[in-house]
């Protein structure tokens, strides 16, 4: 399983808007380059976690995005299925009549238990202790760069920044 281009920069997004002061209105322009997010689908995405509860959208020449709850009260879980719907690993898991076999097979045993285990996991880690565990913001809420690559803040990856 791997999270989706999407999922990522929604957890980017509230990240960088952890690290804000409470109530601070971010542009999405700022958002977007701190980041390494593309305006557009940060709009998309920003719509997504609007729609769940976890951030503002506001209008304007003061617009931009504010989170509606203290970091301490979002999770990553959250924030995920914000983005790219409820987590499961197999289709019998989000929809056992998918399958005669679900109650009995083994199979589907473990999918569940793995399921509940990354679910947990998710949701024990908020934004408030992220951003005191982790350095993905530069010194000055900017995302670090080297040598033209954005990292990103999830192991294995870097990207190339978009003009």
């Amino acid at each position: 399983m791997r999270l989706s281009r999407a999922g990522e920069y929604g957890v980017r997004c509230v990240y960088y808007l952890a690290g804000k002061p409470q109530g601070a209105v971010i542009p999405k322009n700022q958002v977007a380059q701190a980041m390494g997010i593309p305006e557009a689908f940060l709009a998309k995405i920003g719509h997504s976690l609007a729609k769940a509860g976890i951030l503002d959208i506001l209008q304007g020449a003061k617009g931009g995005y504010r989170l509606r709850k203290p970091p301490k009260e979002i999770t990553l879980l959250e924030v995920v299925e914000a983005v790219v719907g409820e987590l499961f690993l197999n289709d019998c898991i989000l929809n056992p009549q998918s399958c005669s076999r679900s109650p009995h097979c083994a199979i589907h045993q473990v999918w569940q238990k793995a399921r509940g285990a990354l679910r947990a996991t998710l949701t024990e880690a908020n934004f408030e202790e992220l951003l005191a565990k982790e350095t993905c913001l530069g010194a000055d809420g900017s995302s670090p760069q080297e040598e033209g690559e954005l990292k990103s803040p999830f192991p294995g990856r870097r990207e190339t920044p978009r003009s």
